[in-house]
């Protein structure tokens, strides 16, 4: 037999990393060192938080790598599914009787999935090569830590649960990981925050940024001791959940127990019902103890690890709020957090953690940007706009594209805007984005309800000029790089809340994205000439999505959502389309 030149001889190295099975799977593609290719499985299958073995994204990857599945030297898992089965047979014996029906419907998935990953690959994708498994919150670790560019950093990661892990911490150094301390489930930071998600009414898995978007307009102060019941926290850093307030170790139908219920003297809120006060102070609470809990435990690790650097991953690490006060509230100087920290983002550090290892080509970490998403050709989007019936302007000439958008969005127009690759993330960063002026409270109710169609109190993240961050946030001295990926709150200067009330909070604070030339061009200019014309550097950017729906990918989604929205305009690559 003879086999293919690049198969014999090649010294390129290819690594796919994967995460699946529980929610927001995901691939992610490693060659040299270089990430080329990510993605989440729902921008694929246009499901929201699928979860299902990533085929599409995978496909994708291998697109990116111009090859086939044998090109591929190692397959790496975001965690090890046989300790997972370990602790899930554990946790029902331990609640046994009462347990049953939630192990009735999740070991036969457990058999079925997770623990049948070498076979899928083996007979679905015709791969025989090496397979690994990073654990969980390596891979969190990992996603962090590998990107940063520092030579050593505390990593602390936060998350629902991994194996065992709900919390690690450990150290990172050259290309060497090492984790430390690990606090155990069902003492978790991430079930605490689902688990009081799911009592205001909210989905877990969903809409944790809901309640913390909540928060801020509720007083932490009347929960604050009750709070104190749920969680304790000890002098280590470490802490503790009272079990007796929740459920989610044996019960497949809520999480809280009814303990709970009488502990804030309300019923659960039903889903889509009002909002009362108490509702909103329940919020702030939980929002004050997780920042004290976590804040506690970083200011025991840098006693520990005395380095400045600190990289944070995990889902607690979607916490924008929390995040924003780290560098004030503990003595770390200089924090790392990836574009994705959470279960979508591990493919990314278990294919980073076997790169470190195993490549002897170093990681790129100079070379990331979170555009990492399929790209379409001027030609493909031609073809779908006339497909699909859609009049359209070309744009030759972009800076003339760019004029016309930003004065458009002066005018008070809402913006598609579908460019390049689509981000990796959960975050819109300026590819696959909704656009509008911010210098009015009327666009923000306007894109919440005929656009967005989402809960009214939810706010809207300005981005911003990198240049202005200093003149309009009260941020950091030094400024995470996490701010270019939508990852931190600020409070905004008195002259940001007096100019952009569209994008400041009911706080005073904003999710910001800072924007330099050199991270996206186009982007970029078009919001410098929205600044000449208006002096102001700020815009709202929220996803290319309506309520429920993943961020679109193709342009076949963009003119979808663009059409059964109240959106103005669609700008795909350098076409400005109208509704007919």
């Amino acid at each position: 037999t003879l086999f293919p030149y690049t198969t014999l001889f090649r010294s390129i190295m290819n690594i796919l990393g994967i995460s699946c099975y529980y929610h927001d799977s995901a691939a992610c593609l490693i060659t040299d060192g270089v990430i080329k290719a990510a993605g989440a499985e729902e921008r694929f299958t246009r499901k929201k938080h699928d979860k299902s073995f990533p085929f599409k994204t995978i496909d994708y990857c291998l697109k990116e790598l111009g090859g086939a599945i044998n090109e591929i030297d190692a397959v790496v898992f975001y965690e090890k599914p046989i300790v997972k089965f370990e602790r899930t047979i554990s946790q029902h014996l331990q609640n046994f009787p009462k347990s049953l029906p939630l192990a009735l419907s999740s070991i036969p998935e457990l058999f079925d999935q997770k623990l049948q990953i070498e076979k899928i690959l083996k007979e679905e994708l015709n791969y025989h090569g090496k397979i690994y498994y990073s654990s969980h919150h390596l891979s969190h670790a990992s996603s962090a830590y590998y990107l940063s560019g520092f030579k050593k950093a505390a990593i602390l990661t936060v998350d629902g649960v991994g194996e065992w892990a709900t919390t690690t911490l450990g150290i990172g150094k050259g290309k060497n990981i090492k984790i430390d301390q690990e606090i155990s489930f069902p003492h978790s930071l991430g079930l605490l925050y689902s688990t009081l998600t799911t009592y205001l009414g909210f989905d877990a898995n969903n809409s944790e940024y809901k309640v913390m978007g909540l928060a801020a307009y509720g007083d932490p102060q009347p929960y604050k001791e009750k709070f104190d019941e749920l969680v304790t926290q000890f002098s280590d850093g470490s802490y503790q959940l009272n079990q007796k307030y929740f459920d989610f170790d044996w019960s497949n139908k809520r999480m809280f127990s009814k303990e709970l219920v009488k502990l804030f003297g309300h019923k659960p809120r039903k889903p889509e019902s009002k909002a009362y006060k108490y509702h909103e102070d329940i919020a702030a609470a939980l929002q004050k103890k997780l920042e004290e809990v976590v804040i506690n435990m970083l200011k025991a690790a840098y006693k520990k690890y005395k380095t400045p650097n600190l990289c944070f991953s995990g889902g607690v690490a979607l916490n924008s709020v929390l995040n924003g006060k780290i560098i004030s509230q503990t003595p770390f100087k200089n924090l790392y957090i990836p574009t994705d920290p959470s279960d979508a983002g591990a493919s990314m550090g278990a294919a980073l953690y076997v790169t470190a290892q195993k490549d002897k080509h170093p990681i790129q970490w100079k070379k990331f940007n979170p555009y990492l998403g399929p790209g379409y050709s001027w030609y493909e989007i031609e073809k779908t706009l006339k497909k699909m019936n859609i009049s359209y302007t070309f744009f030759k000439d972009k800076k003339k594209l760019t004029k016309n958008v930003a004065k458009k969005i002066k005018n008070q127009k809402v913006i598609g805007w579908f460019q390049g690759r689509m981000e990796w993330g959960p975050r819109a960063l300026g590819n696959r984005s909704i656009l509008a002026d911010a210098t009015t409270t009327e666009m923000r109710d306007i894109i919440n309800a005929k656009v967005k169609k989402r809960e009214m109190f939810r706010p809207f993240a300005p981005v911003i000029l990198e240049e202005y961050t200093e003149k309009y946030f009260e941020s950091d001295k030094n400024l995470s790089v996490s701010a270019k990926y939508m990852l931190m709150v600020y409070p905004f200067k008195e002259i940001g809340k007096k100019q952009v009330p569209a994008v400041t909070h009911v706080d005073g604070s904003g999710r910001l994205q800072t924007l330099a030339r050199k991270d996206n061009k186009l982007y970029y200019e078009l919001i410098e000439e929205y600044e000449k014309i208006t002096g102001v550097p700020i815009i709202i950017n929220t996803s290319f999505n309506v309520r429920g729906e993943p961020i679109v990918c193709s342009p076949e989604d963009a003119v979808n959502c663009f059409l059964h929205t109240d959106i103005d305009y669609l700008v795909i690559d350098q076409f400005i389309c109208k509704k007919n």
